[in-house]
């Protein structure tokens, strides 16, 4: 039966309790050492430049609307910060693909009422690497001009104060596509398919890329939120699919 249209929240609590239980730990370390060496490094170096790009970004303003600035200051904070924040998590999935796209196999043999594994094989995984690596850069090739409008869209004064929400939007979509991407890929759906799939579920896409979004934003926890939104995006992929049964997290055996 499809879930609720705002059910994104429930999927990716769902997913946080798969990633925690003890048949799927081993499945998580690789994408969660991966994860924390790439954000370490993001919050190193945002933390360098950060003043530099939004003083770049910010409209030069005549002395007399000097007053504006600590209205827009705000504004391209956050813009600098979606900006950068899409940009790095984009870099994590393509480097961290083949650990979730294993990941998302995994978590859908327990979605669909199994609770074992095979043992853990390095060549099944190293065996992904060819077909996640080029479904990220369908994933690259989709978000790149869009983003590059954005991006060109956000140095146009007066304009680009509409910048920081359009950002928004596109991102929580991109986090619908770049999360779902996973087990629809393992299941051999086709990239113009999944977008079509995933427009004729937009809000519930919406929901669930929004929820991700904002939990990816807050230091530390997105961390861990990565390997979860696999395991949601998982759930609402067999779930929505209607072609499978998602267990509760309690029935899986400790």
């Amino acid at each position: 039966m499809p879930a609720p249209v705002l059910s994104g929240p429930q999927y990716l609590r769902e997913g946080l309790r798969l990633v925690l239980s003890p048949g799927l730990r081993l499945f998580v370390l690789l994408p969660l050492a991966v994860n924390l060496l790439l954000f370490g490094a993001l919050v190193y170096f945002a933390g360098h430049q950060f003043s530099l790009w939004v003083d770049t970004l910010m409209p030069a303003l005549p002395q007399w609307l000097g007053f504006l600035t600590y209205i827009l200051w705000p504004l391209f904070v956050v813009l600098v910060v979606l900006m950068v924040f899409f940009t790095f998590t984009l870099v994590a999935n393509i480097v961290a693909a083949p650990f979730n796209g294993f990941l998302a196999e995994k978590v859908e043999v327990v979605a669909r009422g199994e609770d074992t594994f095979p043992p853990f094989s390095w060549g099944e995984l190293v065996a992904m690497v060819p077909r996640t690596f080029s479904r990220e850069m369908r994933k690259l090739g989709y978000f790149l001009p869009r983003a590059l409008g954005l991006f060109v869209l956000s140095f146009i004064p007066v304009v680009n104060v509409i910048a920081a929400p359009l950002w928004l939007i596109f991102g929580i979509w991109m986090m619908a596509i770049q999360y779902i991407d996973y087990p629809a890929d393992n299941n051999k759906m086709s990239w113009q398919d999944m977008l079509a799939w995933l427009r004729s579920k937009r809000w519930q896409s919406m929901s669930f890329g929004g929820v991700t979004y904002l939990a990816l934003l807050i230091p530390g926890v997105n961390v861990l939120m990565m390997p979860a939104a696999v395991a949601g995006a998982t759930l609402f992929w067999v779930r929505e699919k209607g072609d499978g049964r998602v267990v509760k997290t309690g029935d899986q055996r400790a």
